[in-house]
């Protein structure tokens, strides 16, 4: 097998659940501190979801190595069941008795509360986990929920975790649904790796394996591919390793390069395709772009930057910075949550309330987040908006700073004490690589266009080239032409970006700055520093 051939004891990109190779991301550890919390919050629902690879059963297998002993639990793997066979399935894991033949819900809850009035009073709990809870019928969900219902004077007798893909909570937040979205009492978003994240992953698995010290299998241009190619999913990152060092292998190569790793993910994925960012559907889309999109209004808008402001709820699952056993190590000021960073970034981009996850979600009032990751601070200067940055505290545990503006060498921070200015030396000590920040894309912006396109993001950027060449006509309408393609790269050569013809991110960043749509970095200042004087 190939891996003898790189000097390994054992194929490092198996797909199979190995927990030899157990990788706790930050956010995997955020998500299993998030279960803990629920299951020892006495009762209701905990929901964990995800996209399909993310790692769901990674911390599935770490939850219940570190379940209390005083707990039963009860699994349930498959859910395409109906009511009467969904609490069956629970009776049976728990070894309870229950008639032969019986068909009556009543008697089966009879069954599961007699059971769980004697683990209760035998000082034990019962924990229900439920997998690709995503497939359960809306009467099942009813039926679960009724579930909690079995109870003591002071505490609920059963606690379930919902586990399943992200169109989980969208079945959660219809009408019908909303009494048991509501007894949820801790919920997390297991999202992708980061581009470090993956770098890290794949070493990980690398010295698992067994690979010889000083030997680089992956160089970091190449790991950068692959994180691209497989959207930071672990499973997808398996995958594309696997099949890149088989053709390393099979061309006698020390190393893997780029080359392998397009051709590897055209096996994998299919043919010409390049994997993003998972949006679940984009159904936690952020809901319809106003025609004021179409007609290019100000991405922060006058409204944005002049308005109220508006007391924001902080989700449960990001409410809190991660925290380590006190080590009388004080944390900066200017070290804050992300949950914190993003509600703030929110609010000096619109008076509206913040979406759940305003990153998670994709667009919302017509924003939508950026990421990026970077060694330097060039990048983010140039890019001449507020961005929260990914930190570390002095013990190493996750954090965010809000960085309002750059003003070198320092910049402007909203942390716990207000507006505060800070040495960027400082900053890169904790700074972590990676960045976020809000943008306004035109409508049906879906990553890029380009010739052949017909879109009506294709006419909103043609009309924007028109109104910045003081034109009374644009080049197009909804169709991308070569005339179009050959105006979108003069305007990069001229803008130091590659000139491919190609509108993406960068490009609408930079044509929305040209046309004055984006707000200035004093006009931001202002607001954020009104915004920190409210109560």
């Amino acid at each position: 097998m190939y891996y003898k051939y790189f000097g390994l004891a054992e194929s490092p990109f198996s797909i199979s659940v190995n927990p030899r190779y157990l990788f706790m991301s930050p956010r995997h550890r955020d998500a299993l501190a998030h279960l803990l919390y629920g299951v020892g919050s006495g009762g209701g629902f905990i929901l964990l979801t995800g996209e399909v690879g993310t790692g769901k059963t990674t911390i599935n297998r770490a939850l219940l190595e570190q379940l209390p002993a005083n707990v039963d639990l009860a699994i349930v793997l498959n859910p395409a069941l109906s009511a009467v066979e969904l609490l069956a399935t629970v009776c049976d894991e728990l070894e309870i008795e229950y008639p032969a033949g019986v068909t009556s819900l009543k008697d089966l809850t009879d069954a599961l509360h007699h059971f769980l009035l004697a683990n209760h009073e035998a000082g034990r709990r019962t924990v229900l986990m439920i997998d690709e809870a995503q497939h359960l019928d809306f009467d099942v969900l009813e039926q679960i929920r009724l579930l909690t219902n079995l109870e003591t004077d002071h505490e609920k007798l059963l606690q379930i975790i919902l586990i399943g893909q992200p169109e989980l909570t969208e079945k959660l937040a219809r009408p019908e649904l909303r009494q048991l979205n509501q007894r949820i009492t801790a919920r997390y978003n297991l999202e992708p790796l980061t581009p470090g994240e993956t770098a890290a992953y794949i070493r990980h698995r690398l010295e698992v394996a067994g690979l010889p010290g000083g030997q680089e299998l992956f160089p970091p241009g190449v790991v950068r591919e692959i994180h691209k190619r497989a959207a930071g999913i672990p499973r997808q990152i398996n995958l594309l390793c696997d099949r890149t060092l088989l053709g390393a292998y099979g061309r006698s190569m020390s190393k893997v390069n780029r080359q392998l790793v397009v051709a590897a993910a055209g096996e994998v994925f299919g043919p010409s395709v390049t994997h993003s960012k998972p949006i679940s559907g984009l159904a936690w889309l952020w809901g319809a772009i106003a025609l004021a999109l179409i007609l290019g209004v100000l991405w922060w808008g006058a409204e944005g930057l002049g308005g109220r402001s508006v007391t924001l709820e902080v989700p449960v699952e990001r409410e809190a910075m991660t925290r380590s056993e006190p080590s009388g190590r004080e944390n900066p000021a200017w070290l804050v949550s992300e949950a914190n960073a993003q509600q703030r970034l929110w609010q000096l981009a619109s008076d509206s309330p913040m979406p759940l996850d305003p990153c998670r979600t994709g667009v919302g009032e017509g924003l939508q987040c950026g990421r990026g990751a970077s060694d330097v601070w060039e990048p983010l200067i140039r890019l001449n908006r507020p961005v929260v940055l990914a930190m570390q505290t002095p013990d190493r545990f996750t954090a965010a700073t809000l960085v309002v503006a750059f003003q070198q060498p320092h910049a402007w921070i909203w942390g716990q004490q207000g507006l505060e200015r800070i040495s960027l030396v400082d900053l890169a000590d904790a700074w972590r690589g990676e960045y976020l920040f809000l943008w306004r894309p035109p409508v049906a912006w879906n990553g890029s266009v380009a010739v052949g396109d017909n879109s009506a993001a294709v006419a909103v950027i043609a009309d924007m080239f028109a109104r910045l060449d003081g034109q009374p006509q644009p080049l197009t309408e909804n169709l991308f032409t070569s005339a179009l393609a050959e105006r979108v790269t003069l305007f990069q050569s001229s803008h130091d970006l590659e000139a491919d013809g190609v509108v993406g991110e960068q490009t609408m960043l930079r044509l929305n700055e040209a046309l004055g749509l984006s707000p200035t970095p004093e006009r931001v200042l202002e607001r954020a520093q009104w915004l920190s004087r409210e109560p």
